[in-house]
């Protein structure tokens, strides 16, 4: 039985279909038919239901899949193992925010990249929160607040923000000198989120209302530019403008809270060996 068919069925299984199993493994369509029609035949068994919209495991196919994740998982270790010390091989797909990774993040990438020439690594960049297990990554970069999960988390360095807007916005609006003066004013959010201020060792918390929503840092960071109102930013997004004067900085006697650079990873004792010597080199760029 070929390995590589193996994997292919692995992440045609995860991935729910064809397409998006050939996007991971950056190989054609054809080539991850072919190697399913392969593995198929040699099982003499349908492992997979052809559909319109992608590719429904057969009750075979369900059975199958969770020893054959197992065996690749089993076979990596192995190949960890014997591999000589420092070298990393294999795919190695992770996660990024927009809003961040291109600009801080690729270059942490590339060195790794360069260090280790049998590496594959690829990087989706996007702010939309990505559920790592279900689309495949083995691990993902998020910055801030971490909710609950079964994921297992690994701080890599701290991120300090501001509350800013255009001078014109607070020529016209005023100035703020307390957290609770935020809700008489138009705030730049992502959602619906809550915006956490320091008071000594006092936390203040505010829930924001506003009419102008971004799932993109670097858009809410043009819409204060712009004169739309308030924004609670990371400052790696908006050092050029309040350099520049587009921005100011709000009531710095109440910064906000510190924020927090992480590496998630799907549960497991002992995360692969390509996402330790990735988070190691994080901790070192970023801690």
């Amino acid at each position: 039985m070929d390995l590589e068919d193996l994997e292919t069925f692995v992440e045609v299984a995860g991935a729910g279909g064809v397409s998006a199993a050939a996007r991971r493994l950056g190989v054609s369509k054809s080539i991850v038919s072919r190697r399913l029609a392969r593995l198929e035949g040699e099982l003499g068994i349908q492992l997979l239901a052809r559909t319109t919209r992608g590719a429904a495991l057969t009750e075979a196919g369900v059975t199958f899949r969770d020893h054959a994740a197992r065996a690749c998982a089993e076979i990596d270790v192995a190949r960890e193992t014997i591999l000589p010390a420092g070298d990393l091989r294999g795919r190695l797909r992770i996660a990024a925010p927009l809003s961040f990774g291109p600009t801080h993040l690729a270059p942490v990438l590339a060195q790794l990249a360069r260090r280790h020439p049998r590496l594959h690594v690829q990087c989706s960049y996007s702010d939309r929160f990505v559920d790592i297990v279900g689309e495949g990554f083995d691990c993902a970069i998020r910055v801030g607040y971490l909710s609950d999960s079964n994921l297992i988390a690994r701080r890599i360095g701290p991120v300090r923000g501001k509350l800013v807007a255009s001078p014109e916005y607070v020529s016209e609006h005023g100035a703020l000198e307390t957290p609770d003066q935020l809700l008489a004013h138009e705030c730049l959010m992502q959602g619906t989120e809550a915006w956490s201020f320091m008071d000594g060792d006092k936390t203040i918390t505010v829930h924001p209302q506003g009419r102008f929503k971004a799932d993109n840092g670097l858009a809410l960071a043009s819409a204060a530019v712009a004169g739309l109102g308030i924004a609670a930013l990371p400052d790696f997004l908006i050092e050029k403008e309040l350099a520049s004067g587009a921005l100011v900085a709000l009531m710095n006697r109440y910064p906000l809270t510190e924020i927090g650079i992480f590496i998630v990873r799907p549960p497991g004792h002992h995360p692969a060996r390509k996402v330790r010597v990735l988070t190691e080199l994080l901790i070192e760029h970023f801690g």
